[in-house]
């Protein structure tokens, strides 16, 4: 008897449906798209990259669009533009995946750790304010602030703007989750893209983000010098590219500065450019799925809900519930083992950085200098949420919550 059969005859359990945690949506056109780019025999950086490039610059709504093999490698290069260098220090959120925070040690500087904020998990900016005037009080050079806007819904921009007016910092925003997100200052605003206050910003495109080039990045700016830089930087510090070199258009090349290995190949870009044109429905999807869970647990009080800001518009990348401590309910661990032997697989977003081995010793950090990170981390879940779930599966994944908890409505 195999499992799907043991969940059958089990009269305490629910019907199985396989619910995977994320699943990407790959069309003909990306399929036909990645045939044409391999029969052509241009695969590495090339005409289909310059191309999603200046389709991302246009669709965010900036001048620059610097393609790249991952997020981590546009943050990185981000900061390298923005002139961080050893010596320096740039504020970082704890409740974020290691990259925000790695890239700026790889730059020689330090990382200055920030609590979140309960209601969005978003970085706490009067934590903020505290930890960036501490340092400066101590002499402590602060040159960047790296709002990282989480699953998808952008952070209290003008508090940090403010603060990056106030101590003279640059701001990189982390926009791993943002394709595409928006906010607006006032509900008669217009509505603005997640890069339009950031000096720079970050996109993501690995496998699980709201359109996927597989793996991939994408850093934008309306500054023609930092965009130069990165895409100077993101092949070797080399003065023009392959495609350059190879195509007639130039012959010589120069190493103008220390650089990186990190372009985005024609093949991933081939992905992207269709995937791109399907953004803003694939959002709509996501949504419908937020909608669903909304209506389907919002009675269920042991469980606390992600919402969507006042002038926001969220792009749902993840779905973090919280499950309220102190009811006698499972451990996070056995609530998703439970639902994961119903064929539902979850996730967490994140462990809080100041609770990695690493950070924690290195910089010295203590659970009791981030209260709402250690508190709320224990309690997350993060249920699937990509617009190809059916109505039934998001049926099932609500049910096997509610009955894997044991908990009744309101």
């Amino acid at each position: 008897m195999d499992h799907r059969e043991e969940l059958k005859e089990n009269s305490d359990q629910l019907d199985y449906l396989a619910v995977p945690f994320q699943k990407p949506d790959l069309g003909d056109e990306e399929i036909a798209e990645v045939v044409a780019c391999l029969k052509s025999g241009w695969l590495t950086t090339g005409p289909r990259t310059a191309e999603f490039e200046e389709s991302f610059a246009g669709y965010i709504g900036v001048k620059h669009a610097v393609a790249m093999n991952s997020c981590t490698a546009a943050l990185h290069l981000g900061l390298k533009a923005l002139g961080v260098s050893a010596g320096d220090a740039v504020v970082v959120p704890t409740m974020t995946f290691a990259a925000t925070a790695e890239v700026v040690i790889h730059c020689g500087a330090k990382p200055l750790f920030v609590d979140c904020r309960e209601s969005d998990l978003n970085m706490d900016m009067d934590h903020a304010r505290k930890v960036t005037t501490a340092a400066r009080e101590a002499g402590t050079k602060v040159k960047t602030i790296i709002p990282m806007h989480y699953g998808g819904q952008i952070g209290d921009v003008e508090a940090t703007r403010a603060l990056a007016r106030e101590h003279g910092l640059t701001m990189l925003g982390d926009a791993a989750h943002c394709c595409p997100a928006y906010y607006r200052k006032e509900a008669d605003a217009p509505w603005q893209s997640v890069s339009s206050d950031a000096d720079i910003s970050c996109f993501s495109f690995y496998a699980n983000k709201s359109i996927t080039t597989g793996e991939g990045g994408m850093l934008v700016t309306n500054n023609a010098e930092w965009a130069e830089d990165a895409r100077v930087r993101r092949l070797h510090g080399i003065d023009m590219d392959a495609w350059d070199r190879f195509s007639g258009n130039r012959t010589g090349y120069s190493v103008m500065k220390l650089g990186y290995k990190y372009n985005l190949t024609d093949i991933a870009s081939a992905i992207g450019i269709h995937q791109l044109r399907k953004a803003d429905a694939f959002l709509q999807g996501r949504r419908r799925v937020a909608e669903s869970y909304a209506e389907l647990l919002g009675d269920v009080e042991d469980v606390i809900l992600p919402r969507e800001n006042p002038n926001r518009i969220h792009s749902w990348h993840v779905y973090p519930i919280r499950v309220r401590p102190g009811k006698g309910h499972r451990s996070r661990g056995e609530i998703q083992e439970k639902m994961r032997e119903r064929g539902i697989f979850t996730s967490v977003h994140w462990k809080p950085l100041h609770l990695h081995r690493y950070y924690a010793e290195e910089f010295g950090l203590k659970s009791s200098s981030f209260p709402e990170a250690t508190r709320l981390f224990d309690d997350l879940i993060s249920l699937p949420i990509y617009h190809l779930l059916t109505d039934a599966q998001i049926e099932h994944v609500c049910s096997v919550l509610k009955h894997t908890i044991g908990v009744s409505a309101k």
